[in-house]
C-alpha cells in the first residue's frame, strides 16, 4: 500500500508499530465557484470560503497569455480567527485575449509580504453580449489635495448587455474599485455594503434607493459631496436622466448629513 504521494505505508521500526499517510495540508483559501474549466461571464463572480490573516486576501483574473484582466481586494466574514469565513466576490473585466484563462486567489505573508495559500483555477471565457458604462471615483492625482469634492472621475467597465443599463451603472460603481484602479489614483467615497433597495426612472428623473451604509460614519462636508457626485454622474451619463433623487430607507430629508 501507498499514501497518494508515493510514501509506502506499513510496519515500521522493531515494535512493529505501522506507518500512516501524511495528512494532507488544508487549503486555506476555498474556492466553491467558479469549478475549474467552467465558462464564466460578466461579472465575474467568484463564492467561497477563506481562513487567512485579518481576513484579507487577493484575487486576479489573467487571460490566455498571462496578463492581468482585473485584480482586487477581498474580506471574508470570519467569526473568530482560525475559522472560516464566507466570500462573494464581483468584478468586471476587460475582453480577454484566447478563450482560457485562470483565476488566483492568494493572501500575503505578515512577515515577508510573500503571496501564500495560492488557489489557482483554469477557467473559460464565455462570450456575452456587451456595453461599456462609465462609473465615477475621485482621483488622487488628479486632485491631490483633494479640494475639488464635487469633482469625479470616470472609469471605463465593460458589463453584460442589458435593458437597464442605469441601474447595472449604479451596481457597478458600488462594486469599488479594484488595485488597477486604485493604482492609477482612483478612489471611492462609498462604503462598502451598500446595497441599492429600489431604483427608477420616472419623466428625466433617477430616483435611487439605498440601505443605511450609504452613509454609515460617513463624516464631513467633502466626503457627502463625493458621495454624491459619485452617484449623480454615473446616472447622469444616460440622455434620459436628467435629476437624480438620493435616499435612504426612502427618506430623502436628513440624510448624507456631514
Amino acid at each position: 500500500m501507498v499514501c497518494p504521494d508515493g510514501t509506502p505505508v506499513g510496519r515500521t521500526g522493531s515494535d512493529c508499530t505501522f506507518a500512516a499517510c501524511p495528512s494532507e495540508p488544508q487549503q486555506n483559501i476555498k474556492v466553491s465557484s467558479p469549478l475549474v474549466d467552467q465558462e464564466i461571464g460578466l461579472p465575474l463572480v467568484i463564492n467561497g470560503e477563506a481562513r487567512v490573516y485579518e481576513n484579507l486576501f487577493n484575487y486576479r483574473l489573467k487571460d490566455q497569455d498571462g496578463s492581468i484582466l482585473v485584480t482586487g481586494l477581498a474580506v471574508a466574514n470570519s467569526p473568530a480567527v482560525g475559522q472560516y469565513g464566507s466570500f462573494e466576490i464581483k468584478a468586471s473585466y476587460p475582453e480577454p485575449k484566447g478563450q482560457v484563462g485562470s483565476l488566483e486567489l492568494f493572501s500575503s505573508s505578515p512577515e515577508t509580504n510573500a503571496e501564500i495559500n495560492l488557489t489557482s483555477i483554469p477557467v473559460k471565457f464565455a462570450q456575452p453580449e456587451v456595453m461599456v458604462v462609465k462609473v465615477y471615483f475621485h482621483n488622487a492625482f488628479k486632485d491631490v489635495g483633494f479640494t475639488e469634492c464635487d469633482k469625479t472621475y470616470p472609469l471605463y467597465r465593460r458589463i453584460a448587455k442589458t435593458d437597464q443599463p442605469a441601474r447595472a451603472a449604479l451596481e457597478e460603481l458600488l462594486t469599488g474599485v479594484t488595485i488597477n484602479d486604485i493604482n492609477k489614483g482612483f478612489i471611492t467615497n462609498i462604503n462598502p455594503e451598500v446595497a441599492i433597495l429600489s431604483f427608477n426612472v420616472d419623466k428625466g428623473v433617477a430616483y435611487a434607493d439605498f440601505n443605511d451604509m450609504l452613509q454609515y460614519q460617513v463624516g464631513g462636508t467633502c466626503r457627502v459631496q463625493t458621495i454624491k457626485s459619485q452617484i449623480e454622474n454615473t446616472l447622469k451619463q444616460f440622455s434620459d436622466i436628467k435629476k437624480v433623487v438620493i435616499s435612504i430607507n426612502g427618506q430623502t430629508t436628513d440624510i448624507l448629513k456631514p
